[in-house]
This record gives C-alpha cells, structure tokens and sequence, in this order.
C-alpha cells in the first residue's frame, strides 16, 4: 500500500482536497497593491487579455464591504496563461495604483492570525483569572 492511500484511508476526502488545492496554486494568482474602490469585475478585465479567467476575489474590509482591502485573487484556466498573466500585468496601472502580481502561496498555519487566544492573566481565557502581584506599591 502506498503512503497516499494509506493517508486517504486513515484522513479521508481532506488529503485528496489539499493535493488538488496545492496543484491549483499555479493558476492562482495575487494581487497586491489595489485601490479601495477595485472590484472584481476590474480584475476580471485586467486579466481577460492574459487568457481565460476562472474567477476573480478582491478581499473586501469587514468594517466596510463596500472597500477592497487592498489585495485579491485571480484564478485562470491554466499555468500558462498565469505566468504570461504575471509578466504582463505585474506592474500595470488599476484605478490609479501600480498593482502587483505574483503567484498565490499556500497560507501556512504560522501566518494564520492568533484570533484573539491570548491573555497575560491565564484562567481558561473566559476573564476572572487571578491577577499577576505587582508588589510592592512604594
């Protein structure tokens, strides 16, 4: 038995998905560098002339929705068109800002914000933890 099926076998469907995501990763695609008001539909035009596009994401503000905040994601149909995507639309003007584009990187489990899990007053981080002694006050 292959360390692939053993690994189907014992973690399921999760292993097949990872594989197919991380296979993908050449045809997808950041872009950094964008204007508040950018939508996907300009994205869906920047890259239409690199070759098909699959879909277009500017990541939105949670305050506002309404503003992009300041990258997104472009998926095209191949990894041809992504690496001919790259060089001619790295350094292009979109709603008047020079955006950046590089091929997207997996998101590692480190640069995952923490998600507010901290505390320096230990407990079971729900409050009421005992409060560190500070001393002496004079």
């Amino acid at each position: 038995m292959e360390l692939s099926e053993l690994t189907l076998r014992l973690f399921g469907e999760p292993a097949r998905k990872k594989k197919e995501k991380e296979k993908n990763m050449g045809k997808r695609l950041f872009v950094g560098n964008l204007a508040p008001e950018t939508k996907d539909e300009d994205l869906q035009k920047v890259f239409a002339d690199c070759g098909k596009v699959l879909t277009t994401q500017v990541i939105k503000s949670k305050f506002d929705p309404a503003q992009s905040r300041g990258f997104g994601f472009v998926e095209m149909e191949s990894e041809t068109d992504a690496k001919n995507a790259v060089q001619k639309v790295n350094g292009a003007e979109v709603n008047g800002r020079k955006i950046v584009v590089e091929e997207a990187k997996p998101m590692s489990r480190d640069s995952r914000p923490a998600g507010g899990r901290g505390g320096s007053w230990g407990g079971d981080h729900r409050g009421g933890g005992e409060r560190p002694s500070r001393g002496p006050r004079w």
